[in-house]
C-alpha cells in the first residue's frame, strides 16, 4: 500500500491512454458529499479482497482523502492488533497546484498514470472520486468500466441526477451530473467502443413502505429508463460504519480475532447488504449493462 502521498511516484509526461487492461475499473462518484461513496468503496475493496480478487485503489479527492485516510487506519490497526488483514495496493493522485489547461494535463497524466501503474497487477481498480466537479473526477469517471453512485434515498440526492417535478414526478430536465456523465460515456466509447455500466446506489433505505420510498421508486424507474442505469439497494444507516473507519475496518471483517467487536444483528443485516451490493454490481462477470439512450433527454415532456 502506499498512502502516503509523499512516497508517490511523480507522475510526469504528456497526458497519453493506458495500455491494453485486464483490471476492471470500478469509479465511486457523484457530485454530492455525506451519501457515502468512500463508505462504499472501502467495503466493495476489502470484499473483493476477501474473494481472493487483487485489488488497487487511487484516491482522487486529495482534499478529504477519506479512502486515504481510511486505509491509513486500517494499517495502523493491523500493526497495533498484528492483524494480517487484506489491503489493496494504494494511490493518492493530487491535484495539480497550478490553473488552466497545462494543470488539466498534469491531472489527467497523473490519474492515467496510476491506472497503467496498477492495471498489470490488479484484477480491480476501485477510484474513489470528490463530491465535486474537478478534472480528476471527469477523468476516472471516463475510464469507468463500472460508475457506482452512492446516494442518500430523498428527493435531496436525486436532483443530483434530475430535476424532477414535484407533484407529478415528472422529468423536467438532467441534472449537471447526469450530462457529465453522458459526456464521459462518449468519451470512453470514442476512445475504445467500451461502455460504462452505470448503477445507482440507494443508501439508506427505509424499513418502511413510506410513501418517500414509493415516489423514490417510481421516480428511478423513470431516470434509470432514460438515462441508461441500474439500481441497486445499498447500505443502511448505521452508526457502526462512522465507528468502523477510526480503526480502518469493514463489517466484513468484523470476524477476525482480535477485533473486540462483537457481531450484533444490526452488524449482520450490514453484512448482508454489502453482500448483496457486491452481487448487484458482480464481482466475477461484468452484468450486461442498461440500455444506454441515443441522446440525453432535455426536454420537459418526459413523463415516468
Amino acid at each position: 500500500m502506499t498512502a502516503d502521498s509523499g512516497s508517490l511516484p511523480e507522475f510526469l509526461g504528456e497526458s497519453t491512454p493506458p495500455p491494453r487492461r485486464r483490471a476492471r475499473v470500478i469509479v465511486l462518484g457523484n457530485e454530492k458529499g455525506g451519501s457515502g461513496k468512500s463508505t462504499v468503496a472501502m467495503h466493495l475493496v476489502v470484499g473483493l479482497l476477501r474473494e481472493g480478487v487483487r485489488v488497487g485503489t487511487i484516491d482522487v479527492d486529495s482534499r478529504q482523502a477519506t479512502l486515504t485516510r481510511y486505509l491509513e487506519n486500517r494499517a495502523q490497526t493491523m500493526e497495533k492488533l498484528k492483524l494480517p488483514l487484506p489491503m489493496p495496493d494504494h494511490r493518492l493522485v493530487p491535484r495539480a497546484k497550478s490553473l488552466g489547461e497545462a494543470a488539466i494535463a498534469d491531472e489527467t497524466a497523473r490519474l492515467e498514470a496510476a491506472i497503467a501503474e496498477l492495471s498489470p497487477l490488479c484484477e480491480a481498480i476501485v477510484i474513489d472520486t470528490p463530491g465535486s466537479d474537478q478534472t480528476l473526477s471527469r477523468v476516472a469517471h471516463s475510464w469507468a468500466d463500472t460508475l457506482v453512485t452512492p446516494m442518500n434515498d430523498s428527493f435531496v440526492d436525486l436532483d443530483l441526477i434530475a430535476k424532477v417535478e414535484p407533484v407529478s414526478l415528472r422529468i423536467i430536465c438532467p441534472s449537471a451530473y447526469s450530462a457529465m456523465v453522458w459526456e464521459q460515456r462518449k468519451i470512453r466509447a470514442k476512445r475504445d467502443g467500451q461502455s460504462i455500466d452505470w448503477i445507482v446506489v440507494r443508501n439508506r433505505l427505509a424499513a418502511v413502505d413510506a410513501r418517500n420510498k414509493r415516489n423514490m421508486t417510481q421516480a428511478l424507474d423513470a431516470l434509470s429508463r432514460r438515462f441508461g442505469f441500474r439500481q441497486a439497494a445499498g447500505l443502511g444507516d448505521r452508526v457502526v460504519f462512522r465507528e468502523l473507519f477510526l480503526m480502518g475496518l469493514t463489517l466484513l471483517d468484523l470476524r477476525e480475532r482480535g477485533i473486540q467487536t462483537p457481531l450484533t444483528m444490526s452488524h449482520i443485516a450490514g453484512r448482508q447488504e454489502v453482500r448483496a451490493l457486491l452481487d448487484a454490481i458482480g464481482l466475477r462477470e461484468a452484468p450486461a449493462p442498461a440500455a444506454v439512450p441515443t441522446s440525453l433527454p432535455a426536454d420537459a415532456n418526459v413523463s415516468p
